[in-house]
This record gives C-alpha cells, structure tokens and sequence, in this order.
C-alpha cells in the first residue's frame, strides 16, 4: 500500500466492518510503499475471496493469504531471537529455523555450486550461503521476499555462524586417569605430531584403523589425514603430543559423515575415544548431519561400545559388512553449546 498516514487505519476500519480482529502487524518498507503483514481473526463464514475483495476496493494490492497459527502472534524481533535459540540448540534444524523467520514455503540445503544465487525468480527465491560447500534455499509462492526479511535472515545467519565457528575452538578434556588433553581441529601444521603418533602406535592398533599391516603411515598420507576433502580431522594433544587422531568426512548424503578413530596405544581404556567421538558428533550435527558412519572390522565391536559411552544410537552392523551407523540424538548435539 502507499506509504500515506491514515492509509492503514482506512483499511483497519474495513476490516472492523466485516467483524474481523487485527490480532497481529508487521510494517515491512519496499519500494515505493509498504508491506503490511495483518493476523486477523475473521468472521465466522467470512471467505478469502470476500477479504480481496474489500482489500482491493480500496485501491490496495494483496500479495497473498496464508493460514497462521500462534507463532504469527508473536512479534518479528521475539519470534527471530526464540527461532535462532532453536538453531543454535539444534543446529540440524538451521534450514526449518529460516523458513519460520522467513515465512517461507520451502528452505533446503543444497551444495554451494548448484546454489544459482542469481536465479532469484522475481524476489520468490533467495540463495544463504552457509559456508564454502554449502547452502540454503529459499522458496515462498504467496509473497516475494522483502528486504527487511532478507536483514533479519541475514543476521541470524551470521549468529548461527558465530555459534558454530566457536564450536569449533579447542576443548579441554579429562581422562579417567586424571590427565588432562586438548581436542582441537587439526592444521598442516600438525603433521609431524601426527606421523610421530603412528611410530607409536601398535601394527594391531594401526590395522584395526587402517584395516591393512603397516608400521607406520606414509608421509604422502599426512596432508589428506589432517585436511580431509571437506570434511576435517580433531587431535587429542597432551603438552607437545598428539595421542589421538578423529576424521569427519561428509558422506553421499547431508545427512551423514563417515568418522574413524585413532588412539595410541598407552592413551586407550582412558575415555579418549570416546571424548573423540563424542566431540566429532557435535561437530558434525552442527554442520547439518544427523548420522555418523564407521566402516569397522567384522566381529570388532569397539565402535559400538565408543558410541553408546559418547551418547549415540549405533545399530547393529550387519553380519559381514564391518559398517556401523551411529545415530546423532539431539541432546548430544545441544551438548556443544555449552562445552567450551
């Protein structure tokens, strides 16, 4: 509608005459006007058609009607601080947070190169980049999208960000002998930390990782182990040492990341595999997956007895295959947020 005082009183008086309740207004600027989002309780019997056509006979344009519910009685700043509470406690349901604030029809996760940001179709689509790999799509058919809605995504995006960048910062852990690690992201930088790890790792303990014999890892190796294709690797380091190595690599699906474990010989039967694990669940249920896969030898059930210490479902493998999928509760992903 025109940006005019006593514009939107014409049409609440309208309104008051068919007996319906303003119970909700958002005032969004566009150009060369308004948008005025209405929640009202119309009359009993009162049809869509009937509220278009009062709207229209005052001159003023309807972009759409949707059905609301309680939510919509909450004004826009409430409704955007409880929906990014929600994405912050749940990082999975980041896309379902921003169609709420968005009022969006469809918000889906899609790798960043099939995004097509510029296909915009007439401000009904919008492209959020969530990091280099990947994205969020935006759809709504009843209204284009305005550019206060788009500030607001914006800036919940950029807290959600925030949220998982510090996440992914170093914590401190204690084993049950008492010593005291550090779990941190992994950097070139480590890699003669990590190749000095498997000179002091067992052929047994090598092979139940890398499920063939060796002494130790090949150097060529290092670089992909601490800077896997998408994915990322978490050191336990104790002073100077890394006394564990744990991989996070996305799967074929967005709802899933292969994990695997390395824990030198002396540091096992201490809680450190599982603090591996349980810290690699959190990471991965903040970047949108929902289920961790290991491929683990066949009989060896270490993996399972990890994941249930660390908090998660595993399933039974099944008979000869050697892969276990580990299920991420939502309270092991809520679990990071407040660890630091």
């Amino acid at each position: 509608m025109d940006d005019e005082p006593g514009t939107l009183a014409r049409i609440a008086i309208r309104l008051a005459d068919m007996e319906c309740n303003i119970l909700g207004l958002t005032v969004l600027p566009v150009p060369g006007g308004v948008l005025d989002e209405l929640v009202i309780r119309p009359a009993t019997g009162l049809t869509r058609e009937q509220l278009l056509a009062v709207i229209r006979a005052e001159g003023w344009e309807c972009s759409g009607i949707t059905d609301a519910d309680v939510r919509e009685l909450v004004d826009a700043s409430a409704a955007t601080l409880a929906s990014a509470t929600r994405a912050v406690t749940d990082p999975a349901r980041a896309a379902d947070v921003l169609r709420e604030v968005l009022a969006a029809d469809l918000v889906t996760v899609v790798p960043a190169a099939e995004a097509n940001p510029g296909r915009t179709e007439g401000g009904h689509r919008m492209v959020f980049p969530v990091d280099t790999e990947r994205a969020l799509v935006a759809r709504r058919r009843w209204a284009p999208f305005v550019h206060l809605e788009l500030a607001r995504a914006h800036a919940l995006l950029a807290l959600l960000t925030a949220s998982w960048a510090n996440l992914s910062g170093p914590a401190a852990v204690t084993c049950a002998d008492g010593s005291a690690v550090v779990l941190r992201q992994g950097q070139p930088g480590d890699a003669d930390a990590v190749f000095a790890l498997h000179d002091r790792c067992s052929m047994k303990t090598l092979f139940h990782r890398y499920h063939t014999g060796m002494r130790t890892v090949p150097r060529r190796w290092l670089h992909r182990l601490l800077m896997p294709p998408r994915g990322l690797s978490l050191l336990a380091v104790c002073g100077r040492e890394v006394v564990g190595l744990g991989q996070l690599i996305p799967g074929k699906t967005p709802e899933t990341a292969e994990v695997s474990l390395l824990v030198e010989d002396t540091w096992q039967d201490k809680g450190l595999g599982t603090a591996l694990l349980s810290r690699l669940a959190i990471l991965a249920a903040s970047r949108g997956h929902r289920e961790l896969v290991a491929v683990c030898l066949p009989g060896q059930d270490a993996m399972i007895r990890t994941a249930r210490r660390a908090g998660l479902s595993p399933e039974q493998p099944e008979e000869g295959a050697g892969l276990v999928r580990l299920a991420i509760p939502a309270s092991v992903a809520r679990g990071g947020f407040g660890e630091r």
